[in-house]
């Protein structure tokens, strides 16, 4: 029979893991490709039909750029419109807030902060669309559409920290190609895409979102003399303020319209200097003012909604008469991709290769007729190449009359094909006016546009093929993982359901077996969560499954502690808590303020989609204003640490080693106490010097005290077990030689305790400093639910599940996790508390404190694990001399196991899912989103299990250490340190 020891469990559980990690970031980079369609970059091939792509023209390979650029203009047949370009980037804006909604003006405010900007839309002189952006709305993959055309890979969101230069076809190269010298303000993501590409070039770092000010004066200040000279043929701006001031203070903060104003000067600077003055020897110049995405209310982006995708595109400089399009038209809706192409017709360069983005024909009004119509061909000539890259075998003959497209994919895009190229040419034969509208021009653009609109839509949503051997090995992968650790979970079970029955008596043994209301719910909210995922709806709501499923089990174990209840005849109320209801009473107690707490929880944030506009706990506080926040948060500080403090003295240990203690934690409190006071109210400004070192100052103290303790308490825990301690049981008239060890197994447990209570309460601290002030008052019941639990958990005794009470904790984690105000959407990452404390961007940094704030609650949930093992082990555990005994494996069992299970079988199951949606409407706007958060939460029960399993292994060593120097005195431990 196989025997499950300390080592073989940890080998394989380890293994399980590694197997896990293997098939996700196999499964990850195989469903997730980054490449392009098409490599290399487009020629001359751009200028005439795919059918003549076999003629090989190898003659313009090297030819300098003044030629190439005329050989270009030659072929191309749409002569430049404009000889310089500047691309000016407001990262963040929304449309909105230029253009309207809906047919409607922006607030009075908004059009009032841009004056200039509104008369060049209400005159003329200016078009403007809102841009629909495609999710991930991050900086770097937008910039990549914007220039490429093309919809870039999903993981560019994890890339946009880290930004590796850009190989695909751009129009930047292209540029280049020509001879094109260009200039760069700005995010130094520009430098970090196309390195070695600009003459002159000023960075600035894009991440540092405390920065709202410096971040754009850097770019204005050298504005002036690059306007007056003209050595340069393109001019890239991007200010980066108002995205700061978004993710600061959400749209509608006090610091937006006067950032407004400030790109409104630029706008203005730019236009008097530039494209009013024409009449010179350096050609026209192009002002093209665009957004990279917009963002909520509360200033995030990353996600799908329509705030976050409705980003600008304002042309500005065009000759024609556009005020049709001016700025509150609802017809001026066009696909951020669109500018790649619009640009390269315009400027007589060919179109990036993997670009399915169509045209902007508003742009082209002031072209002739057949200019025109060469434009829209050249568009359909690039993406039927692209088409014929994603569809083998697409091939099309030439017809010689209009038919009717349908039947197969690659029939109807045949058809839309040869009928808009027949119809061109048809019109093109004919002897009339090539600048009057006729039947026949209509009907050719009418084909043309049909054509690119439906290619365009195809190309969009279609996905890259993936590698199905390398899916399905990530899928096999995980599979086995998630089956070798539920093995173990079922080893563990059974080898302790064989220990109960030696222990117990036959009757408890006569119902043992029998299955509880509470480990049946526990099983089906497994399945429950499976069934969830295949629903966009479930995936967008999901915090109300986990709200429901956490107060369902603790309310079916609260019936459970009712129903324990020895109810007599009692005289009194008082009379019935005495004797054998003690344990019921506080079990009860706990149990009620844990479901208080957590209907708090619940109300504090309209979480998901669909409801965040209803009122909250969290929206009435920041309409009462900031004043009462910073007292909720100076409040809530004052509460954790009393409740923290009052949770360690619980522990009747030695008096003088628990107030080191707590003065160790008292300081960095204090810490976070001053910095609430003295600086919170700065938050909508860059933080400021002193504010900074503060904050520095608190994690260095954190990190050292909460190190400190873990490393030194158990070497010092024959100190903590001079006392009493409330926290352990233990039947001293049994004759089982194990209890002679009783005094170590106190001195593990306490050490164990007071280091589990360090975690949750130094953790906590960490969270008032990082979180949002609104989120102060859920890190408190936080707490309060996670030490209820332990304070249940320690009464419950050894004939509650193990499991059951760990998955409980775990399930109150992620409920917590979403009554944080997460979601499964990217939007809602706090990005500005990935600054705090941090004066330059730093990705590790940065990332690491992202990570922490996003997982504050299930991080926490697990920790507390370290505290769990304490108030356990005298149900279940005694200490011997050998680690193998299979002692240690019983301390970290269900507690490690429980977490990794659960995770394994969600993450698995949502794989499938997702391989399953992989062609569903939502599929990157909902679905990917959500697996990115599944996989982080996975390296959140990674993390926080190994540093459960490294504590307690730790600890235990340094116990057994110590009795192995210096052996126990072989009498029984006095009878003050045993309570019943």
């Amino acid at each position: 029979m196989f025997s499950l020891t300390c080592s073989k469990l940890t080998i394989f559980t380890i293994a399980g893991v590694i197997i896990q990690m293997i098939g996700l970031s196999v499964f990850v980079f195989s469903f997730f490709p980054v490449k392009p369609a098409l490599s290399g970059f487009s020629g001359l091939e751009s200028f005439r039909a795919p059918s003549f792509d076999l003629i090989q023209n190898h003659s313009a390979k090297n030819l300098p750029p003044d030629e190439l650029r005329s050989l270009y203009r030659e072929l191309s047949g749409v002569p430049p419109s404009f000889d310089r370009l500047i691309l000016m980037v407001i990262d963040g804006l929304p449309a909105e807030l230029v253009l309207g909604k809906d047919g409607k003006p922006p607030r009075a405010e908004l059009v009032e902060a841009m004056p200039y900007t509104q008369s060049l839309l209400a005159s003329g002189l200016a078009i403007g669309f809102h841009a629909k952006a495609a999710p991930p709305t991050v900086t770097m993959p937008r910039l990549k559409a914007m220039v490429s055309g093309a919809i870039g890979g999903f993981l560019d969101v994890a890339f946009n920290f880290n930004t590796q230069a850009l190989l695909d076809d751009n129009l930047l190269y292209q540029f280049f190609k020509v001879g094109w010298k260009m200039v760069m303000l700005g995010d130094e993501t520009w430098l970090k895409l196309f390195p070695e590409l600009f003459i002159r070039s000023d960075g600035v770092g894009s991440f540092f979102v405390k920065d709202t000010v410096q971040v754009d004066q850097n770019v204005s200040r050298h504005l002036p003399d690059e306007l007056s000279r003209y050595d340069w043929d393109l001019l890239i701006l991007h200010y980066l303020g108002l995205d700061h001031v978004g993710h600061i203070g959400g749209r509608n903060s006090i610091l937006m319209a006067p950032k407004l104003k400030e790109m409104d000067e630029v706008v203005k600077m730019i236009h008097t200097s530039r494209i009013l003055n024409q009449m010179n020897n350096h050609g026209k110049t192009l002002l093209v003012v665009v957004s990279d995405h917009g963002m909520t209310d509360n200033g995030n982006h990353g996600g799908s909604s329509y705030e976050e995708t409705d980003s600008l595109a304002l042309f500005i400089g065009l000759e024609n008469d556009v005020s049709a399009y001016a700025s509150y038209s609802t017809q001026n809706t066009v696909y951020q991709i669109d500018i790649a192409s619009t640009l390269a017709l315009l400027f007589g360069v060919p179109i990036p290769k993997n670009n399915v983005g169509v045209l902007i024909s508003e742009i082209f009004k002031h072209l002739a007729d057949d200019q025109k119509l060469r434009a829209l061909e050249l568009n359909s000539w690039q993406l039927f190449r692209l088409l014929q890259a994603q569809l083998p075998g697409l091939s099309c003959d030439e017809g010689s009359e209009i038919r009717k497209c349908n039947g197969s994919l690659t029939t109807m895009f045949c058809c839309l094909y040869m009928n808009a190229a027949f119809l061109h040419n048809s019109w093109m034969s004919k002897d009339v006016s090539r600048f009057n509208h006729g039947e026949e021009y209509n009907t050719a653009v009418g084909a043309y546009s049909e054509f690119l609109g439906v290619a365009s839509e195809c190309l969009s949503r279609r996905v890259t093929d993936k590698p199905v051997n390398l899916l399905a090995f990530g899928v096999a992968a995980m599979l086995i993982s998630c089956l070798i650790l539920l093995s173990l979970f079922y080893l563990i079970c059974k080898e302790l359901r064989e220990r109960e029955r030696i222990s117990l008596s036959n009757f408890e043994n006569s119902t043992m077996h029998t299955w509880h209301l509470d480990e049946a719910f526990t099983f089906g909210v497994v399945l429950m969560l499976v069934i969830s995922m295949g629903s966009s709806s479930m995936v967008e709501e999901e915090q109300y499954i986990w709200h429901f499923v956490t107060s369902t089990l603790i309310l079916l174990f609260l019936r459970k502690a009712i129903q324990s209840l020895k109810v007599g005849r009692a005289s009194s109320l008082f009379s019935l808590v005495k004797g054998q209801n003690r344990a019921s009473c506080f079990q009860i107690t706990s149990l009620v303020l844990i479901l208080i707490s957590g209907r708090i929880l619940r109300g504090w944030h309209q979480g998901g989609v669909n409801w965040t506009n209803l009122p909250d706990i969290s929206k009435w506080l920041e309409q009462a204003g900031g004043e009462y926040i910073k007292a909720v948060q100076l409040v809530t500080g004052i509460l954790v640490m009393t409740l923290s403090l009052i949770s360690l003295s619980a522990l009747d240990t030695n008096k003088k080693l628990v107030k080191v203690i707590g003065f160790c934690f008292l300081t960095p409190g204090l810490l976070v106490l001053h910095r609430v006071m003295k600086h919170q109210s700065s938050i909508l400004g860059p933080s400021s010097y002193n504010d900074t070192v503060l904050i520095q100052m608190i994690y260095m103290v954190l990190g050292f005290t909460a190190l400190g303790t873990v490393v030194a308490l158990p070497w010092l825990s024959s100190l903590l077990a001079s006392k009493t301690c409330p926290y352990y049981n233990f039947d001293t008239t049994t004759s089982d030689p194990k209890l002679q060890n009783t005094s170590q197994l106190v001195e593990l447990t306490n050490s164990l305790f007071v280091i589990g209570w360090a975690y949750i309460c130094y953790w906590s601290l960490l969270q008032l400093v990082l979180q949002q002030p609104i989120n102060s008052m859920p890190i408190l019941l936080l707490l309060v639910q996670v030490l209820l639990s332990m304070r249940y958990s320690f009464y419950s005794g050894p004939h509650h599940k193990q499991w059951v009470e760990v998955a409980a904790v775990y399930y109150m984690g992620m409920a917590g996790h979403y009554a944080l105000g997460n979601s499964n959407s990217l939007a809602t990452i706090d990005v500005a508390g990935a600054y705090i404390g941090i004066t330059s961007h730093s990705t590790v940094l940065s990332g690491v404190l992202m990570f922490i704030i996003t997982y504050a609650s299930p991080m926490v949930a697990i920790l507390s694990m370290v505290m769990y093992i304490s108030v356990k082990s005298s149900n279940y555990l005694v200490l011997t001399l050998s680690v193998d005994s299979g002692e240690l494996k019983r301390m970290l069992g269900f507690p490690c196991l429980i977490p990794l299970c659960l995770n394994s079988i969600l993450l698995t199951a949502y794989t499938i899912v997702l391989i399953l949606m992989r062609n569903h409407l939502f599929v990157w706007s909902v679905f990917s989103p959500k697996y990115l958060y599944a996989c982080a939460t996975t390296v959140c029960v990674y993390t926080g299990v190994s540093v459960v399993a490294a504590t307690v292994s730790y600890a235990y060593w340094v116990v057994v250490s110590r009795r192995t120097q210096s052996p126990p005195p072989s009498s029984p431990p006095p009878s003050s340190m045993i309570k019943r």
